[in-house]
């Protein structure tokens, strides 16, 4: 009975042990859930993982919409990914573009839209003074590169370049950038006259004493050759020849006559069933080879019969 007893009592604290534990967990705290939530951004950010990053600032936002950190990593992570234009209307839309001024030109600066661009560049610059941020000149560098203006852009880019370590990454492409500058401004200085020395003579006069043409006789030259481009039948497409290795031994192509296409079908199936068959004789006998020859060779009946053709009386007997 004592066993019984404590056979029942085990029993009934692993039921209560059960219970114990299948109750629900308790909902996490927001620190908590921001500090998470983090802790997987970071890890996706130094892993290379961008686009999870971004989905994970969003989701830092639903539960924390004025998370500052949250909203500025995410920016970055746009303009890491290209996506300018999502980039640009997250600026507008946040109410902080004067804030976010250098984040909205270098989007319209890769979104091609340099005028604008130029705008902000030159009211940050007003605003910070002396105070500028490296970024700033480098955008500006490039801004000046696109449009033309190569020696500013060369003196930016040397003054970047007299404040940064040569064993860096951006020493380096900053000097590529430098290079190109460089390239078109010694082109425009004194390289398009070598280039006109390189050519001849008579091309150099002419091209010096011939003036510009002008402008509506380009749009009518430009309208003409339109016309006549829409005027002009199209050229037929090429016909299409047979290859060789398809046609088979003996068979020449467009004179060889093609093969009967009913040559699938039972000879009583096909459409020449029954042309050209002679008719059945007199004696129901068909049209053979033998009855015709022995019809052609029999002769006609002159209304007596001759003694070649009486039957014998007998075999062997002879006449008196």
């Amino acid at each position: 009975m004592a066993s019984k007893v404590s056979a029942k009592s085990s029993s009934s604290t692993s039921k209560i042990k059960g219970k114990q534990a299948a109750r629900p967990k308790q909902p996490l705290s927001l620190p908590e859930i921001l500090k998470r939530l983090f802790t997987s951004l970071c890890a996706q950010i130094d892993g290379g993982h961008f686009n999870n990053a971004i989905k994970t600032c969003d989701k830092i936002l639903r539960v924390e919409p004025n998370d500052a950190d949250a909203a500025q990593t995410k920016l970055f992570l746009l303009l890491q990914t290209e996506q300018y234009d999502a980039a640009l209307s997250m600026v507008e839309a946040s109410g902080k573009a004067s804030e976010r001024a250098f984040e909205r030109a270098y989007s319209l600066y890769r979104l091609k839209n340099e005028q604008e661009a130029r705008k902000l560049v030159d009211s940050i610059k007003e605003d910070r003074g002396s105070d500028i941020d490296r970024g700033v000149l480098i955008l500006e560098a490039q801004l000046s590169y696109r449009e033309g203006d190569y020696e500013r852009a060369v003196d930016l880019y040397n003054e970047l370049l007299e404040t940064i370590d040569p064993q860096s990454e951006e020493y380096s492409d900053l000097s590529t950038n430098l290079r190109a500058a460089h390239q078109h401004l010694d082109f425009i200085n004194t390289g398009y006259l070598k280039a006109l020395d390189a050519l001849p003579t008579s091309l150099t006069t002419s091209l010096e004493s011939n003036p510009p043409p002008p402008q509506q006789a380009y749009h009518a030259t430009a309208v003409l050759q339109q016309s006549t481009q829409s005027t002009v039948a199209p050229a037929p497409p090429p016909e299409k020849q047979v290859r060789k290795s398809h046609v088979p031994a003996g068979v020449i192509p467009g004179v060889t006559p093609p093969p009967d296409p009913e040559r699938w079908l039972k000879k009583t199936e096909r459409s020449t069933y029954g042309q050209g068959r002679r008719r059945k004789g007199p004696g129901g006998s068909g049209a053979t080879q033998g009855s015709a020859s022995v019809e052609t060779a029999a002769p006609v009946s002159t209304g007596h019969t001759s003694s070649q053709n009486k039957p014998s009386g007998g075999k062997g007997k002879k006449r008196k």
